[in-house]
């Protein structure tokens, strides 16, 4: 027999994880009222801040069938220890209505630094895994996606 409080704490688990992953917004306006574009994001997310090729894992499939739901790993080695962790890993697309798809962000609890998820592409691109170290320095990795079928033709 399961203990009363069993309901109380997947929902609190459920709160937890969700709040330590934080869904992309939609596409921003800038000042002017246009959109950002992927790379403004990317400048956005990084605050200007140079951001060093190497060292991030993204996993994608080469070809992807359908767009709507494409499998992504990223691994960022790190000891994950109070003085050097991870702060937060954010999914680009170059090409999408809305290039930020995700952002997570994590600390020395999280154990290890890798996420693991599925996304929906716009078609054939581009996709950037940044990750924000405990030093505030910036990683990425880039992986070209070939997509034969869009899955955001409503631009959603």
């Amino acid at each position: 027999m399961k203990p009363r409080h069993e309901p109380q704490r997947r929902a609190l688990l459920t709160g937890l994880i969700g709040a330590v992953v934080v869904p992309g917004v939609g596409a921003q306006p800038n000042a002017q009222g246009a959109e950002l574009s992927a790379q403004a994001w990317i400048d956005q997310l990084t605050q200007g801040q140079s951001v060093r090729e190497g060292r991030v894992e993204l996993t994608l499939p080469r070809l992807a069938d359908n767009g709507l739901s494409v499998p992504l790993q990223v691994r960022m080695p790190s000891p994950m220890t109070a003085q050097e962790h991870v702060r937060q890993i954010c999914l680009v697309s170059m090409r999408n209505p809305r290039p930020l798809m995700a952002r997570f962000e994590l600390g020395p609890h999280s154990g290890r630094a890798e996420v693991a998820t599925r996304v929906r592409l716009n078609g054939s691109q581009q996709v950037v895994a940044l990750v924000q170290m405990s030093d505030l320095t910036w990683w990425s990795a880039t992986t070209e996606v070939e997509v034969t079928e869009s899955a955001c033709l409503d631009a959603s």
